[in-house]
């Protein structure tokens, strides 16, 4: 038993999303997919790329597609396939550790502690990619 994190990155706008679980479910996964794309992805994208879970096969392979044009799987061990969402997980761990360790019933701590991480992330922290004194989003 723990915490799972669902999450997404626009790899061209930078804007990413969090959700913390207690369970690696396609409900739960589905659950995310609808709040992400409404709350930061603009509610639709040409592709949209998840990794080979079974979360996120069978039933939400039909969902996902409500979404987007194309719902694209990752090859697993390919490099460079999950960049930009690999390099998101490590600065969300460097800097909102506290959700690791996390048992299911204390959800709601880590889930703020994420929360203004992401809130850093879109509005404070300066991102290379764009101008690297400016944040993605103004």
């Amino acid at each position: 038993m723990g915490v799972f994190a669902f999450n997404a990155v626009d790899i061209f706008a930078r804007e990413a999303d969090m959700l913390l679980t207690p369970e690696l479910s396609f409900k739960q996964g589905y659950r995310f997919l609808q709040r992400s794309m409404n709350r930061r992805l603009n509610r639709y994208r040409t592709i949209v790329q998840t990794d080979g879970g079974p979360e996120l096969q069978a039933e939400f392979e039909w969902y996902v597609l409500g979404y987007c044009l194309y719902h694209r799987i990752a090859r697993p061990y390919k490099e460079n396939e999950q960049a930009y969402i690999e390099s998101f997980n490590r600065i969300l761990r460097k800097e909102c550790q506290g959700w690791l360790n996390c048992n299911p019933q204390q959800i709601s701590e880590p889930t703020g502690q994420v929360e203004d991480f992401l809130q850093r992330y879109h509005y404070h922290r300066p991102h290379l990619a764009f101008d690297p004194t400016q944040p993605p989003l103004k």
